[in-house]
């Protein structure tokens, strides 16, 4: 058994980054500035984004985007249960109703032939999710928003960094990305809204901070005018240079940290072949570059002998850590009391929210740590 804990998850922040931070603390703006500026450009370059708006938490970006679009009462937004749940709080909280389309048993992405049977008159947007670094096959999906006119807007939270046919997340359309502490890249908390659409960058950069009719930081200004006025009633979701500049650190290497999540992956789907008990999601067949955000697999529970927390349980006595994305949203407790006719509807949503886990994956992991966690793993099913 190893002699340290390996948690599942770790963010590789390096001397330099730290060293960064310090330079802002020192420098007495460490709020929204040109720090923040130079992280939305240089975010929107990695993607090929028309804009970005730097945020302090993707949920914050989900609202906003809901916010932006008028969504209320009334209206109806589809997206996959399986995800976590800050996007079904916001559609509830803007007083919108959450319609859960069923995801693929074997990559945990909703499809084209999910959501269409869930499209009604009172759909108003669509937001399918990139899971654990994987790309939803966006292509159907964008016709078929654009054959009913409903609004498209990708869930890119584990997707810094994902290609689709050779085009990363974020290039086109509305994707929301986070940068939370166990993503590919982090800046503590935070998140980045990028868009194509020049009316709605406009309208999130307003209602990200008060409503004002400029930036929290205009380049021209060398900061807010005193002169600005609130356009409408906004919200304080702003990002400070604090993070943004850890986040232009992070994005740099975000394609190094890629490609040693991807090899550290290649090591367990190789080393858990044979493990009969286990199933690692399926890479889709499509053109994609996967960022192996997460390393989750499903456990045969019924030849296990055991239940995915109980197995979890046993890892975590031999020094491995590990966690669950997700359990699906319509399960959680305030979800299965207000809305108890969803559950049973969503097979596959169910059969994996009580299956997956999350393995060890970060890219200081080293191929020993792979191979311990493979081991732990063969142990605590062999019992």
């Amino acid at each position: 058994m190893r002699e340290n804990f390996l948690p599942f998850s770790k963010p590789s922040i390096s001397e330099a980054e730290i060293e960064g931070v310090a330079r802002v603390l020192r420098s007495g703006w460490i709020t929204t500035g040109p720090k923040t500026a130079e992280f939305e450009e240089s975010f929107s370059r990695y993607c090929g984004a028309r804009g970005s708006v730097a945020l302090c938490s993707a949920t914050a970006g989900m609202h906003l985007l809901l916010k932006a679009l008028g969504i209320g009462p009334g209206d109806e937004v589809i997206t996959p249960s399986m995800t976590w749940v800050s996007t079904v709080n916001m559609i509830v909280l803007c007083g919108a109703t959450p319609v859960f389309a069923d995801i693929d048993r074997h990559n945990l992405m909703v499809t084209a032939a999910s959501i269409e049977p869930c499209i009604t008159p009172r759909t108003r947007l669509i937001v399918p999710v990139h899971f654990a670094g994987a790309a939803a096959d966006m292509d159907p999906i964008r016709r078929l928003c654009a054959d009913r006119s409903i609004t498209l807007v990708e869930d890119a939270a584990h997707a810094a960094g994902t290609e689709y046919k050779g085009e990363k997340i974020g290039a086109s359309g509305t994707a929301i990305f986070s940068f939370h502490p166990i993503k590919n890249i982090t800046t503590g908390e935070g998140g980045m809204f990028c868009s194509d659409d020049a009316g709605l960058l406009d309208a999130i950069r307003r209602l990200k901070f008060h409503g004002l009719g400029v930036d929290a930081y205009d380049r021209r200004s060398q900061g807010r005018s005193p002169q600005a006025e609130v356009l409408e009633p906004g919200f304080k979701y702003n990002l400070t240079d604090i993070a943004a500049v850890l986040g232009l650190g992070q994005l740099a290497r975000l394609d190094a940290f890629i490609a040693r999540r991807a090899a550290l992956a290649a090591r367990y789907r190789e080393l858990l072949a044979e493990v009969e008990e286990i199933a690692p999601l399926d890479v889709p067949a499509y053109a994609m570059r996967h960022a192996w955000h997460l390393f989750i697999v499903r456990l045969d529970t019924e030849r296990a002998g055991m239940s995915r927390n109980a197995f979890m349980d046993e890892l975590k006595k031999k020094n491995i850590g590990t966690g669950i994305h997700f359990l699906a949203a319509h399960t959680q407790k305030y979800y299965r009391e207000s809305r108890p006719e969803l559950l049973g509807t969503l097979p596959h949503t169910e059969w994996n929210s009580a299956r997956i886990c999350s393995l060890p994956l970060f890219p200081a992991m080293t191929e020993e740590d792979v191979d311990d966690v493979v081991q732990a793993v063969k142990e605590v099913l062999k019992k």
